[in-house]
């Protein structure tokens, strides 16, 4: 009896650990039949926890969501994460979440074994947020912001919302998120934008309507080894960096001739090519392009056809016949 109390432990967490576990592959963790997995599943309903399961090729179990908390089985680290994310969250800008924090931190640590308690205090005791001095306003983040992108960056799930930057300029985003970096008294988010072809940091209150879009992705190799560090770069106050691409109506020979000193050209089907560059300033890029000597289409970013419009109508103006 004890053994199978404990695999119907392991089987709940393996299912909280994943949003959808094959037959096979469960079974084959747990070292059991697909006979015995179908009786272990069976008694974890009976226990109050909805576990879906799904037949067919991509056939599996899932823990659905429930109409209460069930109880969480946490191994050592994820207890001792929790406690100190609690503990995080307790002092950070995150709107609402500071008072149900400090309760829920008071019903984890006491029931604790003494030896994850030490830990959860090591870890608060050697832990320095990340801070810029002196005083700085708290941008409050909804909680359900908070969690739709922590779910997202968790389930490598493509992640789509709205974005307002610091000038005012909102575009629609499709991004492939990474991690949630709290700074100081705001939260960022660090992903891969497939339109810029590039890791961009985005800053949670100015997110809106996140959602996932069921699209999965695999991650890839992360900007830089110190998260932090990286954020705290992007965000310290210098130019922001725009990765421009466009296909240009020539051979990549002759873009590379005219002004491959400081473009990124690469050869396209039909006599075309593609190029690209990074710059701090999109009418530079504008400059760039149009010293091609052939016409193009831009593929990114979507600003750049402002700056376009704006440069062609200052140009158009310059070349009409001066007043008497």
């Amino acid at each position: 009896m004890a053994a199978t109390s404990s695999r119907t432990l392991r089987l709940l967490s393996l299912l909280q650990s994943r949003r959808h576990w094959v037959g096979d592959d469960l079974a084959a963790r747990l070292g059991v039949s697909l006979r015995t997995l179908r009786r272990d599943i069976d008694r974890l309903r009976e226990l109050g926890y909805p576990v879906e399961a799904r037949r067919g090729v991509t056939g599996g179990y899932a823990l659905a969501p429930g109409a209460s908390l069930p109880p969480l089985v946490l191994d050592d680290d994820e207890a001792v994460a929790l406690a100190v994310g609690l503990a995080a969250a307790a002092s950070t800008g995150v709107a609402g979440l500071a008072e149900p924090s400090v309760r829920a931190l008071a019903k984890v640590v006491p029931v604790m074994p003494g030896r994850l308690r030490r830990r959860v205090d090591a870890l608060r005791a050697v832990t320095v947020p990340g801070s810029w001095g002196g005083t700085s306003r708290a941008d409050d983040v909804a909680p359900e912001v908070l969690t739709v992108v922590a779910l997202a960056c968790r389930d490598g799930e493509r992640l789509e919302f709205g974005h307002t930057a610091a000038g005012g300029t909102r575009t629609e985003r499709c991004v492939e998120p990474y991690r949630l970096v709290a700074l100081g008294s705001r939260w960022y988010l660090v992903a891969w934008d497939p339109a810029r072809g590039d890791w961009r940091v985005f800053r949670l209150d100015r997110l809106t309507a996140p959602r996932g879009t069921g699209g999965r992705f695999t991650p890839r190799r992360p900007p830089a080894d110190d998260l932090v560090a990286f954020v705290r770069e992007r965000v310290s106050g210098g130019p922001e960096l725009h990765r421009v691409e466009a296909v240009v109506a020539a051979p990549a020979a002759e873009v590379r001739r005219r002004v491959g000193w400081f473009l990124s050209v690469e050869d396209e089907p039909g006599g075309r090519c593609r190029v690209r560059l990074d710059v701090d300033d999109l009418a530079w890029a504008a400059t760039a392009l149009g010293l091609v000597g052939a016409d193009f289409t831009v593929v990114a970013p979507p600003e750049l056809a402002a700056t376009l419009r704006t440069i062609a109508a200052r140009f158009t103006a310059a070349g009409r016949p001066p007043p008497d």
